[in-house]
């Protein structure tokens, strides 16, 4: 056991003295030691219930003849840092929280985790320092925020961010945005919606390491409390049978992982997270696996933003093993491959069944017989963009306009709120990638904007920065190279016009390459908007998107 180091042997006694100083028993240190690592805190919703989930994994892990050790980790709420100086923390604290998990994994010799995280960054931040170690590991996460209402309606976070648009507008008053305040987010959870929390939560069940029911099964419900016994239980039999993270993270699981998201239609950053997790786990992906199994990975779900339904529906109609039940009549996804429950993938979901179709539909028919994301590439994306396809409105898969230039975010959602952009533009905000950013800033406030103006369906937005899985439209993100790294997006004037055709793959300014050359010898780069802090470390080691904006070695 890797505790030995710590726990075993006369020269340990010192070790030991300092259990004994926090009560810990000679019983307890000859068991495996099993940090639990815990995103709770009072500043996420997300979050904000995980002493409970913590808690209850703790009495799995001591049921199955373990020692629970808790350890923290932090958390960025998205939501509350959105639109302001704060979002810049948000993609950059992965890398911390990933380095974080390893140093008290490593410092205190763990011999498993149970990873109890919920929400967007967290997530990935855990699974890769789990793969990165290579010890027994398994995620449970938080669960899904209940959907709220609006209107009489079921409605989730998505909605509140584009009824701002629709004030600013003038489509609905002041007592309205109001109601929609107060009735969206109705507790804990992650928020309701297809976004990045769920999108992840849900391809960590898809990958293996996580127990079925992780992404769906709502935080306010028992069956989430059962489901963290049921991880401290699982990390216990990884443990004694010496099964580790790589055994259940790697190529092949990573696959099917990437199946599952094209089906379920998860949030754009996904992207990323896959490629980060994959370079973690020694099998890096490159951006074509994912438009290869977008073409043969049907659309079954379009859950909020994409469409009117929940987690809570997809749970109640089947959740991932339904989903993953439909890839498996088509050969979509491996049904060998073991999982953290000790069971295979197809022993996992044997029986599942789709119990509502206005949540999952049968693969015989889809709702595109593509998949939810779609990598683009052209003269101003040359090492790909990314789309949540599944989000975008028929008539704006084929799109060209006139450019609306903007050297940050801020700068475009004043345009749009001022009522600057209009039907057919292309709206670009450059300067927002996780170098020139730094942190390449979620862009859910211009998308939801243009959402609640009614704009969502004749204005496509185009940046190096990227978008909320609550953001739906022609909202094209990750662009490769950044502007601040050179890419041709920094060369882009205003009324350039730009050429979007999302089924075949393709964006392109109507600029030659001369032009592009000529206006290259006269550009002057903006100075940094961050110089000191470890935002500035960040900004000078990142990897750019194309490669899921890791940290270079």
């Amino acid at each position: 056991m890797r505790s030995d180091n710590v726990t075993k042997g006369a020269e340990r006694a010192p070790n030991r003295s300092l259990f004994y100083a926090m009560g810990y028993t000679k019983e307890e240190l000859e068991r495996p030691l099993i940090g639990i690592v815990s995103a709770h805190s009072d500043i996420v919703p997300g979050h904000y219930h995980l002493d409970k989930i913590t808690e209850a994994v703790k009495a799995g892990v001591r049921m199955a003849g373990g020692t629970p050790i808790m350890v923290p980790s932090i958390g960025v709420c998205d939501g509350i840092a959105m639109g302001h100086i704060g979002m810049k923390y948000s993609l950059a604290s992965r890398e911390l929280i990933a380095d974080s998990t390893e140093t008290m994994a490593m410092a205190h010799q763990f011999d498993g985790l149970v990873l109890v995280p919920n929400c967007d960054k967290i997530v990935p931040g855990m699974v890769m320092a789990a793969v990165r170690m290579d010890i027994p590991a398994v995620v449970c996460s938080g669960g899904p925020m209940m959907a709220g209402t609006y209107n009489g309606e079921e409605t989730s976070l998505s909605k509140m961010f584009e009824a701002v648009g629709a004030y600013k507008a003038g489509i609905i008053d002041a007592c309205k945005l109001d109601e929609c305040e107060k009735g969206v987010c109705p507790g804990c959870g992650s928020c309701a919606g297809m976004y990045t929390a769920n999108s992840m939560n849900c391809l960590c069940e898809a990958l293996g390491f996580a127990l079925p029911g992780n992404g769906t099964v709502p935080a306010v419900s028992s069956k989430r409390v059962m489901l963290a016994k049921h991880a401290g239980m699982a990390i216990m039999n990884l443990v004694n049978n010496g099964i580790t993270a790589r055994q259940i993270v790697n190529e092949k699981s990573i696959l099917n992982a990437l199946a599952c998201d094209m089906a379920l239609g998860c949030s754009s950053n996904s992207v990323l997270h896959l490629l980060a997790i994959s370079n973690e786990a020694g099998c890096p992906l490159n951006l074509e696996a994912f438009n290869e199994m977008s073409a043969k990975v049907p659309n079954l779900c379009h859950l909020a933003p994409a469409g009117p339904t929940h987690m809570q529906d997809l749970d109640a109609a089947g959740g991932i093993p339904a989903v993953q039940a439909e890839l498996l009549k088509r050969g979509l996804i491996d049904g060998s491959l073991p999982t953290v429950s000790g069971k295979t993938v197809a022993e996992n979901i044997e029986g599942a069944y789709i119990k509502n179709q206005n949540s999952i539909r049968p693969i015989e028919n889809p709702y595109s017989e593509t998949g939810g994301i779609q990598i683009l590439w052209g003269n101003i994306a040359q090492e790909g963009c990314v789309v949540k396809r599944s989000a975008v409105a028929p008539e704006m898969l084929v799109h060209s306009g006139p450019a609306r230039v903007f050297n940050s975010e801020d700068e475009a959602i004043a345009a749009i709120y001022s009522g600057k952009i209009v039907d057919g533009d292309v709206v670009v905000i450059r300067y927002e990638g996780p170098v020139g950013g730094p942190g390449m800033r979620e862009m859910l406030n211009p998308t939801s904007a243009l959402a609640g103006m009614k704009l969502d369906k004749t204005v496509a937005l185009i940046t190096d920065g990227r978008f909320s899985g609550a953001s739906r439209g022609a909202s094209i993100g990750h662009v490769c190279p950044e502007a601040a790294c050179g890419g041709n997006i920094g060369l882009l004037c205003e009324g350039d016009i730009i050429e979007i055709d999302i089924p075949n793959a393709s964006i392109n300014a109507r600029v030659s390459d001369d032009e592009f050359a000529a206006r290259r010898e006269k550009y002057v780069a903006p100075e940094p908007n961050i110089k000191s802090g470890w935002l500035a470390r960040y900004a000078r080691q990142v990897d750019c998107a194309a490669k899921g904006a890791v940290m270079k070695s």
